[in-house]
C-alpha cells in the first residue's frame, strides 16, 4: 500500500457516536506526509469517568470544540480515496459510521484495514 491514512477516534462515553477527538496521519511510501488532530464536541455530550481515565479528555475540553460535521468537512478532502488503517478498525469504523448516522450524513465508501498480524479474521494489508 503506497498511500494510506491512519485514523484513531476517542469517545466521550460508551456510545460510538460520541467521538470527542480524532487523529489522522497520512502516509505515503512509508513516510508521514501530514497529520491532523481535532477535538470534537461529542453527541451525546457527556463523559464517563472510565473514558476520561483512558484519554484524559473531559466535558470542559470539548465544550467549545467544533461538531463532527465541521471537523469531518476539513478532514475529508485529505483522505478522499485513501484506505483507512486503524489498530482497532472495528471500533474506529464503528465510530465513523455512528457519527455519520447521528448527523444524518451519507456515509462515503471508506475501506478500513488493520496492519497485518494485529488481529485475526480481519482484512490485512
Amino acid at each position: 500500500m503506497e498511500k494510506f491514512a491512519a485514523i484513531d477516534f476517542e469517545t466521550a462515553n460508551g456510545r460510538r457516536s460520541s467521538v470527542c477527538s480524532v487523529g489522522i496521519v497520512l502516509v505515503e511510501d512509508g513516510e508521514i506526509i501530514d497529520s491532523l488532530y481535532s477535538l470534537i464536541r461529542p453527541r451525546p455530550n457527556y463523559y464517563t469517568s472510565w473514558t476520561t481515565a483512558i484519554h484524559q479528555l473531559s466535558f470542559e475540553d470539548t465544550l467549545e470544540a467544533p461538531s463532527f460535521p465541521e471537523v469531518w468537512a476539513a478532514i475529508a478532502p485529505h483522505i478522499d480515496g485513501l484506505p483507512l488503517v486503524a489498530h482497532n478498525s472495528t471500533f474506529d469504523e464503528g465510530c465513523l459510521k455512528a457519527a455519520f448516522t447521528t448527523y444524518l450524513l451519507p456515509y462515503p465508501d471508506y475501506r478500513f484495514f488493520v496492519p497485518a498480524g494485529w488481529h485475526e479474521n480481519i482484512i490485512h494489508l
